[in-house]
């Protein structure tokens, strides 16, 4: 049965767009949907990502998107809302009410980070207001760090930021830190204040710290915040493929096997809808290898039809 094309891939990101590239190279028939929502785009550079240290998000992924094209790549603006399986294949629809089909998906549809309703914390995000010290430690090294505490993971937070800095404030908000954890913020050298935060205080476009609701304030450059991290999973849901809490309770993934292919047969998934700590340069990782598993699924299917034949 002929399909639009051999594998359609559900997201333009990173792990998306490598995962098309290495099937591009296979010489297979790929389409890319993309609704041009990457979850680091507000940040100013893309760092651990070895020879395009701090490389823009946005140059990154025009960059991808030319050598999706280079090796006969399809890249469509818009949106999928939904996938059925077919006899042979899927089909997937569109928000504008279009359906293509393929014989195989691959699922890099991302994740959402959830943050805490704080006043002036979501229009800093990506900026001054960071969650991975990994991803942004270096550039705020040194300066005044306040911890927006919501839980076990702001522990873990302060003490990789510690490293960072030797101003360093943890402020509880939902969080009430037990005996252990207090000691271990003492010990390298984090100061814990007790209170709710009302909002994030910025001036001439930079953030100075948090203000707490009995009108105390925290100076600090930079916030840092554990988010909670949900995967983008509609067009999995739509196939029976539902999201499931992480191990480490930082958020909802979905599933796959050591050959990164979900519940459901032929549909594949990879970056951070299935690892939700992936950096940009994992998910791209996870999205080869997911490709080229698409694609020896391809091979395995097609001999084996020719011997029976």
């Amino acid at each position: 049965m002929k399909r639009d094309h051999e594998v359609i891939v559900i997201g333009g990101g990173a792990a998306g767009l490598a995962a098309a590239v290495a099937l591009g190279r296979s010489c297979r028939s790929v389409l890319v949907i993309d609704s041009g929502e990457p979850r680091n785009a507000p940040a100013n550079g893309i760092h651990n990502f070895l020879s395009l240290e701090g490389v823009a998000p946005g140059d990154l992924l025009k960059a991808g998107r030319a050598e999706v094209e280079q090796y006969g790549g399809e890249i469509r603006a818009g949106r999928a809302i939904g996938a059925e399986q077919l006899t042979e294949g899927f089909a997937v629809t569109l928000e504008d009410g279009d359906r293509v089909t393929g014989r195989r998906l691959v699922v890099t549809t991302g994740l959402v980070d959830e943050l805490p309703d704080v006043e002036g914390l979501r229009e800093r995000w990506g900026r001054d207001v960071l969650h991975c010290p990994y991803c942004h430690g270096w550039e705020v090294r040194g300066q005044a760090i306040a911890v927006l505490g919501v839980g076990t993971g702001s522990v873990h937070q302060a003490l990789l930021f510690s490293q960072l800095t030797d101003d360093l404030t943890l402020v509880t908000h939902t969080f009430v830190p037990d005996v252990e954890s207090r000691r271990l913020l003492a010990a390298a050298g984090v100061t814990v204040v007790d209170g709710r935060v009302q909002s994030v205080e910025v001036e001439d476009d930079a953030v100075t710290g948090l203000r707490l609701d009995d009108g105390r304030m925290v100076p600090a450059t930079a916030i840092t915040v554990a988010t909670y991290m949900r995967a983008r999973s509609g067009v999995l849901t739509s196939l029976g493929i539902e999201t499931v809490p992480h191990p480490s309770g930082m958020g909802e993934h979905v599933v796959v096997d050591e050959m990164r292919q979900t519940s459901v047969p032929g549909v594949y998934a990879a970056g951070n809808v299935t690892d939700l700590s992936a950096q940009v340069m994992g998910a791209a990782a996870a999205g080869t290898m997911a490709g080229a598993l698409a694609n020896l699924d391809l091979v395995m299917s097609d001999t084996r039809e020719k011997v029976v034949a």
